[in-house]
């Protein structure tokens, strides 16, 4: 597959002409890291690999194309990124973060265009455990959200396990009450792996004529699977995909797709406004780049590679189960390990691994979050599954009785049970004078936005809810000592 975006910026270095556009560092080292300046040492390890990627960082010269505007080289290497995902797809140089508020506009939008004017008060349904980057969004756009919670069984603030069943209940119930909302939302996979059943929940959501927003963040690589497992695939009208996390691809290259024959498709043609809406004029170059690249290593025997890392992901986890690890969630290259006792939280197994010299995605007293190499890596996965075994020997892990969840993992308390009063919206609550208090001050108050962490990112509490003694035991728990909330 043709990388258009990398072959015009090959070609522009090679010609090494005399830049007067931007950026400021004309594509060459800033002065003080320039080994030919008479009397300069040689650039160290760092300055030669940060001076060389330089060149290649260029803005909208002529013959670039624009990112919002495309009808050059990056319409061409989005063309073939939709070729690949077989819907119309479209580039984000800022994450998913960018395409879920864009997807909520263009959601928004296209209910404004059925109801023949603005709705009075348009609303979300969404599922709870949502990225701080929604909650911006409604702030922006003005949307209500009716939360989905977890209808029956253990849940957490991370991750719920919503059935098309809990989805048509409360269709129907907004139906007869206040009306239905512009979309449903939901996160899939989750932070933790765990898979929604997006084929029956979008098939609810047709029924009601609702489209189905999917945050699949994490699961760019389901559409490779041998039994493709992508939003877009199993009936979502929209989704976003954060390429970086789980593909080949530089931190910010995202992917914005639409259904070509759902219930949004009449809005591709609106999908560039509506990213520039949020997103910068000046997009990363050295993304694009890796976006473009990365269609030709998708089109190159990624999917076999694919393979082989989940098959080394199954064996490790089979290995890791006999000697007593408990795993959360269904995704294949995603390891998810709770906490058993205050012996192995997740910190702790995460601290262990560090002397190991492995680095995990994140921990907290519940669990051990670690993603695997998606084109694979055997050595790093028998290296992981070395240094767990000798935890295990050292700490005498036995086999698990019973069921352990990420819910009540060794018996915390957790927020999927918490339901807090909602006193304002979320807008309301974003827009209003904000203060800082310590944790322990601020049961009764009402939070502002800005109380996420990253990672994982979701909200505990959310902006303009009650701060009640619960939410604040599990905020403790995970090491916060003060909150934004709404200035009395």
């Amino acid at each position: 597959m043709k990388t258009p975006i990398i072959e015009f910026v090959s070609q522009y270095v090679q010609k090494n002409g005399t830049r007067f556009h931007m950026p400021g560092h004309k594509g060459c080292a800033p002065f003080g890291m320039r080994s030919d300046v008479e009397g300069d040492a040689k650039a160290d390890s760092y300055d030669a690999a940060f001076a060389s990627i330089l060149p290649y960082d260029i803005t909208e010269i002529s013959g670039a194309d624009e990112l919002y505007h495309a009808d050059g080289i990056i319409r061409e290497s989005e063309q073939n990124a939709s070729e690949l995902f077989g819907c119309p797809t479209f580039y984000s140089t800022e994450g998913s973060s960018l395409c879920i508020r864009a997807m909520l506009y263009l959601a928004l939008q296209k209910a404004n265009s059925s109801a023949g004017s603005t709705c009075p008060q348009p609303m979300v349904l969404a599922a709870r455990n949502v990225h701080q980057t929604f909650l911006s969004a409604c702030a922006l756009l003005d949307l209500d959200v009716t939360w989905l919670w977890q209808g029956s069984g253990d849940a957490s603030y991370l991750s719920l396990n919503i059935k098309a069943s809990d989805v048509s209940a409360e269709l129907l119930r907004m139906k007869e009450t206040a009306g239905l909302p512009i979309c449903v939302y939901i996160t899939t996979p989750d932070y933790l792996g765990h898979i929604l059943d997006v084929e029956g929940i979008a098939k609810v959501c047709h029924e009601f004529g609702v489209p189905l927003l999917v945050d699949n963040a994490h699961g760019a690589y389901l559409k490779f699977l041998p039994k493709p497992k992508h939003p877009i695939d199993l009936g979502a009208d929209m989704c976003c995909d954060s390429a970086h996390k789980t593909l080949p691809v530089l931190t910010g290259g995202a992917y914005l797709h639409v259904a070509a024959d759902g219930l949004l498709s009449d809005t591709q043609e609106n999908v560039k406004t509506a990213l520039s809406m949020f997103g910068s004029t000046s997009p990363s170059w050295l993304i694009l780049q890796s976006l473009d690249y990365a269609n030709k290593i998708l089109s190159e025997g990624f999917s076999e590679n694919l393979s082989r890392a989940c098959a080394d992901v199954k064996k490790c986890k089979a290995k890791l189960d006999s000697l007593g690890y408990t795993f959360h969630g269904e995704e294949e290259i995603k390891i998810t390990i709770l906490s058993r006792n205050e012996e192995m939280t997740g910190d702790i197994l995460a601290e262990y691994l560090r002397t190991e010299n492995i680095e995990v995605e994140f921990s907290d007293p519940d669990m051990l979050v670690l993603m695997a190499d998606p084109m694979g890596d055997l050595p790093a996965i028998e290296k992981l599954t070395h240094a767990l075994t000798k935890f295990a020997q050292e700490h005498d892990l036995q086999p698990a009785t019973g069921t352990c969840t990420a819910a009540k993992a060794h018996g915390r308390k957790t927020i999927g049970v918490i339901r807090p009063e909602k006193c304002f919206s979320i807008r309301e609550a974003s827009l209003m004078p904000v203060e800082k208090v310590k944790l322990e001050d601020a049961e009764g108050r009402i939070a502002a936005f800005g109380n996420t962490i990253c990672p994982p990112a979701v909200a505990i509490v959310c902006p303009g809810e009650k701060i009640e003694a619960g939410v604040i035991s599990c905020l403790k728990e995970r090491g916060v000592i003060e909150l934004n909330v709404v200035k009395c």
